[in-house]
């Protein structure tokens, strides 16, 4: 998905950034939880490892429509999983520890990834900059605060879910068109594939971990994604999409 964006455009007039794994580090701690939680329930079933995971994450799946993403969500769907496959046996002290575990997740510092606040910098001194992320706003609202990062965003949209319908509610209310707006982030599914739908420009920045959630996506024209390795080109991206579009 790398090389050049072969698209008739006019110049970018906004630029959005994702969140969690793309400004700040999220899917490491979930990682460590899902530990945890296999740990947790080694005394109560012999499911280990991927089978653990894989119950864990059918129960999250159908729970998103009623807690939505981030922590809270995937304790409750912790809770849910250990009584289901421990068939009602686990202890109230077990499913205090899995309480403390969110607890734990949530009061975790925000911890930047190398060069983003250069990166976004020098980004903002030539392009309006929006910050659209999505989890529970308790939580959000307290990771861009305590990022020290909000003072560079023109807006800062935390939304429910990233799909077609909310980029486009988004763009309208930004009063620019889908052809002048491009997107920063580490999932396909949430932060390019929307925005390529829509008419726009992704520049993808995989993370060395992702949810399996946001790996179930395809992107309809290839051409219109860069992909880097990391944020530290992500300026001179942004401009090579420019001068290609001139």
């Amino acid at each position: 998905m790398s090389g050049r964006c072969h698209t008739s455009r006019m110049a970018l007039k906004m630029i959005g950034f994702d969140g969690d794994d793309t400004l700040w580090r999220s899917e490491d701690y979930f990682a460590q939880a899902q530990a945890t939680f296999e740990s947790i329930m080694t005394p109560y079933v012999e499911l280990r490892g991927a089978a653990l995971h894989e119950r864990l994450y059918a129960v999250e799946k159908r729970n998103l429509a009623v807690f939505g993403y981030g922590v809270k969500g995937m304790a409750l769907s912790m809770i849910e999983t250990a009584i289901e496959i421990s068939q009602a046996r686990i202890a109230a002290t077990d499913i205090h520890r899995i309480v403390q575990l969110a607890q734990s997740m949530l009061r975790h510092p925000v911890e930047l990834l190398p060069g983003i606040r250069e990166s976004v910098e020098r980004v903002a001194a030539r392009w309006p900059v929006v910050l659209i992320t999505k989890g529970d706003l308790f939580h959000q609202e307290a990771k861009v605060r305590e990022s020290g990062l909000s003072d560079l965003f023109h807006r800062i949209e935390i939304v429910s879910e990233k799909d077609t319908a909310t980029y486009r509610r988004l763009l309208e209310e930004f009063g620019i068109a889908a052809h002048e707006f491009a997107m920063v982030g580490n999932s396909l599914r949430s932060d390019i594939a929307p925005v390529i739908e829509l008419g726009g420009v992704g520049v993808h920045i995989p993370y060395h971990l992702t949810w399996v959630h946001e790996r179930d996506a395809s992107v309809g024209d290839p051409a219109r994604v860069r992909e880097l390795a990391d944020a530290g080109a992500l300026f001179e991206a942004l401009v090579s999409i420019e001068s290609s579009a001139a």
